[in-house]
Order: C-alpha cells, then structure tokens, then sequence
C-alpha cells in the first residue's frame, strides 16, 4: 500500500510539473488520467502491479 500511494504522489507531482511547464497540455494530461483509471480496472492491473512489485523490491535490494 505505501508504495502504491508513493507511486501516485510521484505521477502526480510529475503530470503538475508537465502541465505547468507546458510540456503536455490539459486535454492530453486528463486522457492520460483517465486511461490510467480505466486500465486499474481490468485483468491487466493484476500483472502491472505485479511488475510494479518486482521494481520496487529490485531497487530496495540495492545496497550502496
């Protein structure tokens, strides 16, 4: 759960600063949004949390 939470925070500090920099407009942002929500919503969630998993536990088992 905290990671997934991290995960959102960090798309939406970033979707903000693409909008305000003028990188991607609105129009484009919310359907991006939008596609994203939809997408939570059929099998495939399953497999890119999954996925989403494996990188998290990659990247915490790298010792510095």
């Amino acid at each position: 759960m905290a990671i997934s939470l991290s995960v959102v925070l960090l798309l939406a500090i970033i979707l903000v600063v693409l909008l305000r920099g003028g990188s991607i407009k609105a129009g484009p942002a919310i359907v991006a949004v939008l596609f994203g929500f939809f997408l939570a919503s059929t099998g495939m969630a399953d497999d890119i949390q999954r996925f989403l998993d494996s990188i998290a536990d990659m990247v915490n088992s790298i010792q510095f």
